[in-house]
């Protein structure tokens, strides 16, 4: 993107522009570091944007800059470090910066690449809270619609890197959007409602951002940090400090995570929102007088020092902690990167004193409501603030409850339904969690026990026919080989200690928690295989419960599933060969109908022949299959057929594929074609002739 009314003729732009398309890189940056250091301000003022836009890229994304979200030290450690040392803090880019910042300059920015919220506050002339943009907005010379901002070298600079590093075709304003109140409520009419999707970078750069600010705002020394020391005379880098959390970060990531909660995949990916969460719920690890890591058994201990912060900060504990409760009953417990977020964030609430904090907020914001005044909205021809971050703070409110109640109606309004993170609604949600790791437990033993009776070979002598196929089994072969004991013995783990420190945290007893153990064992068979859905009947029978939807979805339970219809006109099976199925169908159909009489009068005969026959052309009838009812199990009526003969085992793959093994073998022995034949021959004739026998025998002992 150019900016005509800034680039003057320059030959300097020119030269610099002709060289950065015929010189290396490594040259290019030695030139620039020389114009730099050589020519005065009104000459580098015109190259200023230019060079912006060659390190990040344009804004409508037409240059790509130096690509920096791709350029790894691995891969090309010169130009890395090249870059490296022309970004620097104290490096040449910087003191460019510096130059035009003690001349005064100003650039345009265009409103129309700012965050859609501050965008469409700005075009109705209602000037954002953030003193970012105070002073600043300004109409196109030209007299134009378009707005713009003039900002300093250093603010355009860092408005430039801030958008490269979530744009993709560490910086409140840019990577969380601004949304008062009454602009986010009215940014939800579909005529003006923004697609907003970030992805991971976007989301591991706001969790740096998170860290950095907070290590700033607990570099207060302790008595600066102290309400009363708001009375004595505090330098304004102190006063940012104390301010840039709550003032600049902590209502839009509030809305931004809940954003993330509500679109977010349901997939593993969601660690990294839970992450820059988490980052943000513990600023107590980032303070200089931090406690050494705990280990399981003794975690963090949160000291009353930060009870303040829990309460002022009330809904990213325990709105945000709801909306993970219900991701995570939507999720399959049995992988491990899913039990793994429920761990982190049982492990992180379970802190010591975390919880009675978090409910001390619950009880303040619970008290009589107090009135809060609605903001007014600051429009341009009367601002009130100044464009600088370090401008006076409003006095500090010391009434806990007063605070409380300003975080939480700021956000939701004072007409809002909050949900007590330790009321009975969100305890419902716990023990329903807590059910369910239950029975992701037993699940992750049910596939451990598979794994270790699964023997080598298993899926390939399946299809040759020479093993058993489970086919109302819960998992299949390929399961089973992604789900290894490490990955099942790390999900055993991660659950058994997120269920202690959700009993911890919501004070479970033990016989709560038993109780599920003992509901699961009562429903349950050898490794929880062939049970049904937890269901309940209805008029129309079964119908699937919240937790045998899943049970389904994991893989818990299935419903059996089998054909119950004429063998001969079932659909053709991924093992067989289509072609010579309805070939031999139809071969058999017609010697059925052609000698229909003939094969009834032999197996209708009581001597050796009649069970000869009958034993090949009768099928067994359905007497002994069953089918599900409304109120479990019933017996389909018998049906029994006329005898016929059925040539559909010779089109499976399994069949000739055994015939071509059983040839390969004899002729390791020098036996032909011809005699193996034969001898295949005798031995089924052998077989077949003792089975009529035992099977007549067998039904002749029933009672």
């Amino acid at each position: 993107m150019a900016f005509p009314h800034l680039q003057q003729p320059s030959f300097l732009l020119a030269s610099l522009k002709a060289d950065s398309i015929n010189k290396p890189f490594a040259q290019q940056c030695q030139d620039l570091i020389k114009v730099i250091e050589d020519f005065p301000a009104k000459e580098l003022h015109t190259i200023f944007p230019w060079l912006v836009e060659s390190i990040f890229g344009s804004l409508d994304g037409v240059l790509v800059g130096w690509n920096l979200s791709c350029l790894q030290g691995r891969v090309n450690p010169v130009e890395y470090s090249i870059v490296m040392e022309f970004l620097d803090p104290g490096g040449p880019m910087m003191k460019l910066v510096y130059k035009l910042q003690a001349e005064d300059c100003k650039f345009d920015f265009p409103v129309s690449y700012l965050p859609g919220p501050v965008k469409a506050s700005i075009q109705e002339c209602i000037l954002p809270d953030s003193p970012l943009y105070h002073n600043k907005v300004q109409f196109t010379p030209t007299g134009g619609l378009g707005l713009n901002l003039a900002l300093n070298p250093f603010e355009y600079y860092i408005f430039f890197f801030a958008l490269s590093l979530i744009t993709q075709k560490v910086f409140v304003e840019m990577s969380l959007h601004h949304y008062s109140l009454e602009m986010y409520q009215k940014m939800q009419s579909p005529h003006t409602k923004e697609s907003f999707t970030p992805t991971e970078e976007h989301v591991l750069v706001v969790r740096l951002l998170l860290k950095h600010l907070h290590a700033f705002a607990n570099s207060l020394k302790p008595e600066q940090a102290s309400p009363s020391a708001h009375s004595h005379a505090t330098s304004p880098l102190e006063e940012f400090k104390r301010a840039a959390v709550p003032r600049f970060v902590q209502q839009k990531l509030c809305l931004f995570l809940e954003h993330c909660f509500g679109h977010w995949p349901l997939d593993a990916s969601f660690r990294a929102v839970l992450e820059m969460w988490l980052s943000y719920l513990q600023p107590w690890r980032y303070a200089p007088d931090k406690q050494a890591p705990g280990s399981d058994s003794q975690p963090w201990c949160v000291l009353e020092k930060w009870a303040p912060f829990v309460q002022e900060n009330l809904l990213m504990y325990t709105k945000l902690f709801v909306g993970f409760l219900n991701r995570a009953l939507r999720t399959d417990l049995v992988s491990p990167k899913h039990a793994l977020m429920v761990f982190r964030v049982a492990k992180v609430f379970a802190q010591p004193n975390l919880a009675e904090m978090i409910q001390k907020g619950e009880q303040l914001f619970l008290e009589p409501e107090l009135v809060i005044p609605h903001r007014q909205h600051r429009l341009f021809t009367a601002p009130t603030f100044t464009g600088s971050f370090l401008s006076p703070w409003p006095p500090a409110v010391t009434d806990a409850s007063f605070k409380v109640k300003s975080h939480v109606y700021s956000l939701e309004g004072q007409d809002c339904k909050y949900t007590p993170m330790f009321g009975p609604e969100a305890r419902t949600l716990v023990l329903r969690l807590a059910q369910l790791i239950t029975q992701a437990k037993h699940t992750a033993k049910s596939i451990s026990d598979q794994c270790a009776e699964t023997p080598a070979g298993h899926s390939f002598l399946s299809w040759l026919g020479f093993s058993s196929m489970d086919t109302n089994g819960s998992y299949t072969a390929n399961d089973l080989d992604e789900m290894g004991q490490d990955s099942v013995r790390k999900t055993d783990e991660y659950l058994e200690k997120a269920l202690e420190y959700l009993r911890q945290i919501f004070r479970l007893s033990e016989a709560q928690l038993r109780q599920f153990t003992l509901a699961l064992g009562t429903t349950q068979d050898e490794n929880g295989k062939k049970q049904l859905p937890d269901c309940i009947v209805g008029e129309n029978g079964l119908i699937l419960t919240p937790l045998g939807r899943y049970q389904i979805i994991s893989g818990l339970r299935r419903f059996e599933i089998e054909y119950q219809g004429d063998a001969e006109l079932q659909p053709i099976q991924s093992y067989e060969i289509a072609s010579l199925v309805r070939t031999l169908f139809r071969l058999s159909s017609a010697i059925n109908h052609r000698f229909a009489g003939q094969m009834a009068a032999l197996c209708s005969r009581d001597d050796f022949l009649g069970s000869f026959c009958r034993y090949h052309l009768t099928e067994p009838g359905l007497a002994s299959r069953h089918l599900l009812s409304p109120v479990g199990r019933r017996q389909v009526a018998g049906h029994t057929r006329g005898p016929r003969l059925s040539l559909r085992f010779l089109g499976s793959y399994r069949t000739l594929v055994s015939l071509l093994l059983a040839f390969f073998v004899a002729s390791l022995f020098c036996v032909g074609p011809l005699p193996c034949t034969l001898l295949l021959t005798l031995g089924y004739v052998l077989y077949t002739s003792a089975m009529p026998l035992l099977t007549e025998q067998g039904k002749l002992h029933q009672p």
